[in-house]
């Protein structure tokens, strides 16, 4: 299980795939009240990353939270496929982003 003491610790935090290929910085966390827990983790695309060459011109993704290996000095994420929603698209929908494929 994943956990941090506090949700703002997260923020801000540097963004690598499992195989060491950077994505970004965590700009948000998506909570879900009625369970208690996080939902998702919003993922800036920091120019010139792997994230941004899938996005485009995209501010990010938002990130399922069961994509979250490990929270420490980085914020560590199972590798990710190139069909990523990004943030605009799942806020234009008001529906959940199709997890990512791994």
């Amino acid at each position: 299980m994943v956990t941090t003491e506090n949700f703002s610790e997260m923020i801000g935090k540097d963004v690598f795939t499992e195989k060491g290929i950077y994505c970004g910085k965590v700009s948000d966390l998506e909570i879900d009240l009625e369970k208690f827990k996080v939902g998702a983790v919003v993922i800036d695309a920091v120019k010139g990353s792997y994230l941004a060459s899938i996005v485009g011109n995209k501010k990010g993704v938002v990130v399922p939270f069961p994509m979250v290996v490990s929270i420490g000095d980085i914020v560590l994420i199972k590798n990710i496929s190139p069909n990523l929603p990004s943030m605009e698209e799942a806020e234009e929908t008001e529906q959940k982003p199709v997890p990512l494929k791994f």
